[in-house]
């Protein structure tokens, strides 16, 4: 039987579903985190734009929430950054998790890994952070202490990569204050995370929010090594299409995947979201000419607006005294049909970012 082949315009719509982006849902937050496997959490803001984008009549307090009864953690995960991520998830996810975590370190810090006393720093780190949440910058200087001579940013990242830390959640607007205080998941939780779910079964939530998608791209979401086989270990309860490029794709045989004319609408996405990040092919969200637009030298990842499912525009929020106002900076012309509803959705993200100001605009550049 021919293999079918997915347009992009079809995988777009397919991961749109996946990602509450063709119409919000009456859905409980830690449940979309869950669904989600995670929510990219680098700055505190974030999650909360990305949630209220996907739920109907979200409010902020329904994450402080479960920030604060610690049935959400903010830790270090996928691709070595911060996400959101229930506490269930965290914990059966970390181990699995280890072994990226650990080749990242390497990556990152390279010949200055060489001779690194890993146990040592693990050591002399965990009661440090057991004992209290303390910011990286009070743990480094710790570390320094007992082991001098040795960089302290160097100490600073290998004990981010391979202790099991969570940020503390505090009485911050949006959670935690711009440099949070970490501490280990046994003070914040009360339990330690084991070796970890199988790899197989990561890559399967992957699927369920990210697909139909070929191994490459499980791979940059996730950094496990040995996608192919495993996929391979799974196909015979996958589906297999193929994509205009000709890659093999795979996917949940049940998971949505709705006609490519479903129709999209506008759309406000957090920086850092998933929904662009999920991909080593991000040409079913983003064009390919449109992402150095989006992503800094300083790899900031912008906040954006999707218009007809893809990514058109930045966009940006201020305050001048009691006037806030949403700035959009498109990449090309929009269509005419599309800025009203910008601007109606554009000024509802604004009521939520600011509720206490007094007059909302949004102003779209020209």
């Amino acid at each position: 039987m021919k293999t079918e082949t997915l347009t992009r315009l079809a995988l777009n719509r397919a991961l749109l579903a996946r990602q509450m982006m063709l119409a919000r849902e009456e859905t409980a937050p830690r449940q979309v985190i869950e669904r989600l496997v995670g929510l990219q959490a680098q700055q505190p803001q974030p999650p909360f734009v990305g949630l209220w984008t996907r739920i109907v009549d979200f409010e902020r307090e329904a994450l402080l929430g479960l920030l604060r009864d610690r049935e959400v953690v903010r830790a270090t995960l996928m691709r070595g950054t911060l996400h959101l991520m229930s506490a269930a998830d965290y914990l059966a996810l970390r181990g699995t998790l280890q072994p990226v975590l650990s080749a990242g370190m390497h990556a990152v810090l390279r010949d200055r890994a060489k001779g690194l006393d890993l146990a040592a720093i693990i050591a002399a780190a965990s009661p440090v952070f057991g004992e209290c949440p303390r910011t990286f910058t009070e743990v480094r200087a710790v570390l320094q202490e007992a082991m001098p001579g040795t960089d302290e940013r160097v100490m600073g990242y290998a004990a981010r990569t391979h202790l099991p830390l969570v940020a503390a959640a505090d009485d911050s607007p949006w959670g935690f204050r711009a440099d949070p205080r970490f501490t280990t998941a046994e003070a914040w939780l009360g339990a330690t995370p084991g070796p970890g779910a199988a790899p197989e079964d990561l890559i399967l939530r992957y699927l369920a929010a990210f697909g139909p998608a070929a191994a490459v791209d499980v791979q940059a979401w996730s950094g496990l090594t040995g996608v192919r086989d495993r996929l391979e270990s799974l196909r015979p309860g996958l589906r297999t299409f193929r994509d205009e490029r000709k890659r093999e794709l795979f996917d949940l045989p049940d998971a949505p995947r709705p006609p490519a004319e479903t129709p999209a609408p506008v759309r406000f996405l957090a920086g850092f979201d998933n929904i662009i990040l999920a991909h080593a092919d991000r040409s079913r969200i983003i064009a390919d000419e449109h992402r150095p637009r989006v992503t800094t030298k300083n790899l900031l990842v912008l906040p954006t607006f999707l218009v007809d499912g893809f990514v058109a525009g930045t966009w940006k929020a201020s305050r001048q005294k009691k006037t806030a106002t949403l700035s959009l900076s498109p990449f090309e012309t929009l269509p005419k049909e599309a800025k009203a509803p910008l601007c109606d959705e554009g000024e509802r993200l604004l009521r939520f970012l600011e509720p206490d100001a007094a007059s909302w605009a949004v102003a779209i550049d020209s």
